[in-house]
């Protein structure tokens, strides 16, 4: 059985999971999805150095899994990489699903698309919260009505502490046994960062025709995805 730890990206908790958490039990895995410290229902709580990747290796070891599909969506792709680095032989793969990866002394916003300064000015300008995406920003990602709603039901400002956290790792994330999950309407191809690691003999690449939240858009493809990659460890 193979035990699948679930994180969201930026704004969102647990709740993303709740069209995979039920499919995935029912094929007879665990799964765990995770709820970031200051978001979701832990929203207000505080968020200092490596907060978020402590809340994924807690929520390990304090369930006592083993066989650990770590998975991490969008911006969790780089706590969930540091977790993977620091919870040994309790991991199975990682599954990075349109995500984010962590590059040791980088954040979030240190390797932002538009620049850091870009995205630090909107994290300071909304009291040191990265403030959730509205409606029309959702348009593109091959989800109804009904799911970007639900998505926007379960958004909560980000803390920007996190963003701007320098990823911490202790060794290649190259020899990692991982899945890299590309949403094609979210663009074609992984960027640069993701497209090196690719080379690399144990990572693999996966494509879904939908767009960054897939979770919503697309959970019987996704669990059909994840199922398939914890065959492969």
């Amino acid at each position: 059985m193979t035990e699948f730890v679930l994180v969201a990206g930026a704004w969102l908790g647990a709740s993303a999971w709740d069209e995979v958490v039920p499919a995935l039990r029912a094929a007879g895995h665990g799964a765990h999805p995770v709820t970031l410290t200051g978001v979701g229902e832990k929203r207000g709580l505080p968020v200092g150095r490596q907060t978020h990747v402590a809340d994924i290796v807690d929520e390990v070891e304090r369930l006592g899994l083993r066989e650990v599909v770590l998975v991490g969506h969008s911006y969790s792709g780089i706590p969930v990489g540091q977790a993977a680095d620091r919870i040994g032989d309790r991991l199975a793969r990682v599954v990075f699903v349109d995500a984010c990866v962590p590059a040791h002394g980088e954040s979030f916003v240190s390797t932002w698309w538009q620049g850091p300064a870009a995205l630090e000015a909107e994290i300071a300008g909304n009291g040191g919260f990265w403030a959730p995406l509205t409606a029309p920003d959702f348009e593109g990602q091959g989800l109804t009505d009904e799911q970007i709603a639900r998505i926007l039901a379960g958004s909560t400002p980000h803390p920007g502490a996190s963003l701007s956290d320098p990823a911490v790792l202790s060794g290649p994330l190259g020899s990692l046994a991982a899945t890299y999950v590309k949403c094609l309407l979210d663009g074609p191809e992984p960027t640069d960062d993701v497209a090196a690691l690719l080379t690399e003999a144990r990572w693999e690449l996966v494509t879904m025709d939908t767009g960054h939240w897939p979770m919503y858009s697309q959970p019987h493809e996704l669990v059909r995805i994840l199922t398939e990659a914890a065959a492969r460890t």
